[in-house]
């Protein structure tokens, strides 16, 4: 009961950002002529007289699947953070610091220049191949961690994600140079933005958001555990080599869904995560559903910011967060060194 008091807020908040990022935009529609359209879209009510076609249009085939599409991506990267951090037990650690990102945006860039489709499953060509990307990357990283040092301390873990998230953003920048007539969308593709999402893509990181989250919520009590430490974890019978890749697997599944269709916004993944354990405590059970319901409600509310602050013309949504993010890394991180030097 208490929990459920705890997280009432979070879902009210939820709901006005999903309300007002639809009802905002640079043709504004007011709270009642929202609803009418949404009743006369699902439940086929009377549309009133003074609404025009036109309205409709703009915010069922337009705003409506842009806000859902920007809840959604915000909800999987904040869910991924969420988990890559119960992992490395560091609050730094995130999809973007460890490079996931910079893997999955670089392999579906390669997708999008080539015009590569999956034979029957044209629609999941981005997020495959998004996944395939960051997967690659996190093993990568964790495979030169390991021969650079054995014990594959956590740390070294987050700082050879980031040199190879560097490196890997380097070939993208190389492949943007050479996009040739794709060069604006690509660059523009890169920096975030939610122009494009389709019923279809929020569809898919749906489908994807769900069956990760109810799998990682199934693992809330190993999760639990590890924030005790892995002898204790191990101790408890967890086997943590296991979990810990079937967990990583499913963070970058998460990222590489919402990279593919959205491209790369960082630190919603870093932020969102570290509020939620402020507000709500460590248990995982508790804290990966607020994360989803945080996260997309911070990216709804970073959306909305980055299409009307200087309309008409929109600015990248991940420079918005980066904004808000870069700040935030900064003050986490010395943090960290201000309580080590104090002990």
């Amino acid at each position: 009961m208490k929990t459920c008091m705890k997280a009432l807020p979070g879902a009210l908040f939820c709901a006005a950002c999903l309300i007002f990022g639809t009802m905002v935009g640079s043709a504004g529609l007011s709270l009642s002529d929202t609803f009418a359209i949404l009743g006369y879209r699902l439940f086929g009510t009377a549309l009133p007289e003074h609404i025009p076609n036109i309205a409709v249009s703009i915010l069922w085939t337009i705003r409506l699947p842009r806000v859902i599409g920007a809840f959604l991506v915000g909800a999987a990267l904040s869910v991924s953070g969420a988990v890559m951090q119960s992992v490395l037990r560091n609050p730094l650690a995130s999809s973007y610091t460890l490079g996931v990102s910079a893997g999955a945006s670089l392999a579906t860039a390669a997708v999008i220049l080539s015009g590569f489709t999956l034979p029957f499953l044209s629609s999941l060509t981005r997020p495959i191949s998004g996944f395939a990307g960051g997967l690659a990357t996190v093993f990568l990283a964790m495979g030169l961690a390991a021969r650079f040092d054995r014990n594959m301390q956590n740390v070294t873990i987050i700082l050879t994600g980031m040199v190879l998230g560097l490196f890997v953003n380097a070939f993208l920048t190389i492949l943007t140079a050479l996009s040739g007539d794709h060069l604006r969308l690509l660059v523009f593709w890169q920096m975030g933005s939610f122009g494009d999402m389709k019923w279809r893509a929020c569809a898919i990181v749906a489908v994807v958001l769900t069956c990760c989250l109810l799998a990682l919520v199934g693992f809330s009590r190993e999760m639990d555990l590890m924030t005790f430490g892995e002898e204790q974890a191990l101790s408890a019978g967890v086997e943590l080599k296991q979990l810990k890749t079937i967990l990583l697997v499913l963070s970058t599944l998460l990222t590489g869904a919402a990279v593919s269709f959205a491209g790369i916004i960082g630190f919603v993944d870093l932020i969102v995560p570290h509020v939620v354990r402020r507000l709500f405590g460590s248990r995982h059970r508790t804290t990966l559903p607020m994360n989803a319901v945080l996260g997309g409600s911070f990216m709804v509310l970073a959306d909305m910011i980055a299409r009307t602050i200087m309309s008409p013309r929109e600015l990248p949504v991940g420079a918005i967060t980066a904004l808000v993010g870069a700040p935030f890394f900064a003050w986490l991180y010395f943090r960290r060194r201000g309580g080590a030097h104090r002990d």
